[in-house]
């Protein structure tokens, strides 16, 4: 699990016939799986960074059912299948119905009026279950073990890196400015104290081509400008109401693990609150990546929203002292719990903004009422609005964030 520099030589030769620049050797970046090797099962580890299928496929079926909130009970799922297919679909989805019962959904649903095919379909359903409780991921209940958590948290972690490599979020610097805000980025001429990890790869190469160089060399390089700034504290606060149930709340989580992964890599530290109708779980920002990971793998979505009383414990939360404190909200919906929820909201966020806290949101599908609140929240809390329509670029747009805070 090692990235990369790659360079994309035929682009070039294509679009400069006449001169070719001619990279000699590149340096790994990072040991990606150096985060959790000293907390996790290895042999857990060493199954999924060697992409043993079966464990990925038993990995994936555990974290789809973390986020729609289900547990392993063998004959209801079968009762379910076999009763109302298309409630069952809505209930658990497709991907679990997959790898649970061995048949594509579409075969099910022509078959399930068979009762050849119902037995074999509940025989397929308890084998599996067997299966993932000899395994210990979940226990005779058919809720999740400690094992079984490590193992969805290792599937999310390391889909979340593969997907992060292509959007440029890892392997190269950031600059806040080179993102939505239409800034150029800061470049320098490289020096020999500057990190190799900052050098501006594309740049220098189109450098080197402009001026004729057969090779990179040392006076073709650029690096990206890093400017100096204290320790930051981030709190990802992530919305687990009923209708973030499914892919959806994967995506998020996804967002929050890039989130954890990158700022702890800068040095800087990351806080969690799960909020709904009520905050179901809280981290003070830390330096511990295993932590924020298996606690954002855990999330379950239930009920509604109270964003005010989150904003009222991310002060709590953030440490009483001169440094960057910056929270991140992610929601679908504002805010539907309490007497007055905008009043109240727009009260806690001038408390945070009193104790130097900025607020961002990025809100999903937000109706109409919900994108005004939102506007005046971010304004208030001097934060920025991203109103998206799905959850996509989720992830990029959370990093984004953290760096417009730093």
């Amino acid at each position: 699990m090692k990235s990369s520099w790659v360079i994309h030589s035929s682009r070039f030769e294509e679009e400069h016939k006449d001169k070719k620049t001619c990279i000699k050797k590149f340096s790994d970046i990072d040991g990606l799986s150096g985060k959790l090797s000293k907390t996790f099962d290895k042999k857990l580890m060493n199954s999924v960074l060697g992409n043993d299928k079966k464990t990925i496929e038993d990995g994936k079926l555990i974290r789809d059912s973390i986020n729609r909130g289900i547990s392993f009970n063998p004959s209801l799922i079968f009762e379910q299948i076999v009763k109302n297919y298309s409630m069952a679909k809505k209930i658990y989805g497709e991907s679990i119905i997959k790898n649970i019962t061995d048949y594509n959904p579409d075969y099910i649903k022509k078959n399930i009026k068979i009762p050849e095919f119902q037995r074999e379909l509940k025989e397929k359903i308890i084998k599996n279950v067997e299966r993932l409780n000899e395994k210990e991921l979940i226990d005779n209940n058919g809720c999740l073990e400690e094992k079984g958590l490590e193992l969805a948290s290792l599937i999310l972690y390391t889909e979340e890196l593969d997907n992060l490599v292509p959007k440029g979020i890892l392997g190269k610097k950031i600059h806040k400015k080179s993102f939505i805000y239409g800034d150029k980025q800061d470049i320098k001429h490289y020096k020999k104290q500057d990190r190799y990890r900052d050098i501006a790869i594309e740049k220098s190469v189109k450098l080197a081509i402009r001026r004729g160089h057969k090779k990179l060399c040392k006076a073709d390089l650029k690096t990206f400008q890093r400017k100096s700034k204290g320790q930051i504290c981030i709190v990802y606060g992530l919305d687990a109401s009923g209708s973030m149930k499914g892919i959806k709340l994967d995506k998020c989580k996804k967002a929050g693990i890039a989130l954890a992964y990158k700022a702890i890599e800068e040095k800087d530290k990351v806080g969690l609150i799960v909020f709904g109708s009520e905050i179901k779980e809280e981290i003070a920002p830390t330096e511990d990546f295993t932590k924020l990971l298996k606690s954002i793998t855990s999330i379950k979505a239930s009920k509604e929203t109270d964003i005010a009383l989150t904003i009222k414990k991310s002060i709590e939360l953030f440490p009483n002292k001169e440094i960057t404190k910056h929270l991140i909200l992610l929601t679908d919906a504002l805010p539907t719990k309490g007497e007055e929820p905008e009043k109240e909201t727009l009260e806690a966020v001038s408390v945070a903004k009193s104790n130097g806290i900025t607020i961002s949101l990025v809100g999903i599908k937000l109706d109409k009422n919900g994108k005004q609140l939102a506007e005046k929240i971010t304004e208030l809390g001097e934060g920025k609005l991203y109103a998206v329509k799905d959850t996509e670029d989720i992830d990029k747009i959370v990093v984004e964030d953290y760096y417009y805070a730093a």
